[in-house]
């Protein structure tokens, strides 16, 4: 096995501090499937080529290290490191909904990563009826057996070489669903499998639906296979940066059951009810809502 050699931990110019719970809430939390908590407090992830390590100071500065040096670069993007997640936060309708606020005061600086949006479908194709544990599991082995090395012979790094990335739409469909069900995928393997070809036989489509206004591009994302009002607002909040989308799991539900009195609402009279009562940036505040009502719970 290689050597890994990281880059020297540095400073990572982010607009405002974070706390450990909201570092935790923001990589480990279900917007993403490759991070995994480390001793020590520090956070080990992949997204595209890139393999970075997160981890804070005591004075809750955010530092990083990694495999490549051009990473950083790619880091502070991934992590919407020049957003301001405090002005964005003032202008969800905290002032007169004292629930928001309280999630807010709790998870101070939350922010919403701006991933790959290719690799957020995949992701969330793979999270029907699942845990997060479970979706990093599948997702982990889909990069170890069908994702290339990220790094190769000529690589200036070649610890680059122990890690895979995820494999491209383009590859996953020639994949045989079979071998897509030995990932743990289930059910979701013909899902995935279907999507891919959809893909495949569509040069473009994932850019055009990227770059499609919302409503657009949620109709575009509906029409795949296994893929609901939820996966679809999910893929395109943590995947294409559509503040707007609002999506409904059981987590929100529960709180917007029991924080507002919508008892008996079904996913989609919820999703409109968010996306009326807070605003543009109703996904943000589906976020606040949803790490508190997690939090919550565990205590």
């Amino acid at each position: 096995m290689t050597t890994a050699r990281w880059t020297p931990w540095q400073p990572l110019a982010l607009t405002h501090a974070l706390s450990a719970a909201v570092l935790a809430e923001t990589v480990d939390g279900g917007q993403a499937f490759r991070w995994q908590p480390e001793p020590g407090g520090t956070f080990l992830g992949q997204w595209d080529r890139h393999v970075a390590r997160l981890s804070l100071d005591p004075d809750a500065r955010l530092h990083w290290s990694a495999l490549a040096t051009d990473t950083g670069a790619a880091l502070l993007r991934y992590l919407d490191g020049n957003g301001d997640p405090r002005a964005l936060a003032d202008t969800l309708p905290w002032r007169s909904d004292a629930h928001l606020a309280r999630c807010i005061a709790a998870f101070p600086d939350l922010r919403i990563l701006r991933q790959p949006f290719g690799e957020t479908l995949l992701g969330f194709l793979c999270s029907a009826t699942k845990q997060i544990v479970q979706i990093k599991q599948m997702m982990a082995l889909l990069a170890e057996r069908h994702g290339a090395a990220i790094g190769d012979a000529g690589s200036p790094n070649p610890a680059l070489l122990r890690f895979n990335r995820l494999p491209t739409w383009a590859e996953i469909a020639v994949i045989p669903e079979a071998e897509l069900r030995g990932c743990l995928l289930g059910f979701r393997a013909r899902y995935i499998h279907e999507t891919a070809q959809f893909i495949a036989q569509r040069p473009g489509w994932l850019e055009e639906t990227e770059a499609a206004p919302y409503a657009e591009a949620k109709t575009r994302l509906i029409s795949l296979p296994g893929v609901g009002e939820k996966v679809a607002d999910c893929v395109l909040l943590f995947g294409a940066g559509r503040l707007e989308a609002f999506p409904v799991d059981v987590w929100i539900l529960k709180t917007m059951e029991r924080r507002y009195g919508l008892v008996g609402w079904k996913p989609a009279q919820v999703a409109q009810f968010g996306r009326a009562h807070f605003g543009p940036l109703a996904g943000l505040a589906q976020q606040y809502l949803f790490a508190w009502e997690r939090a919550e719970a565990r205590r």
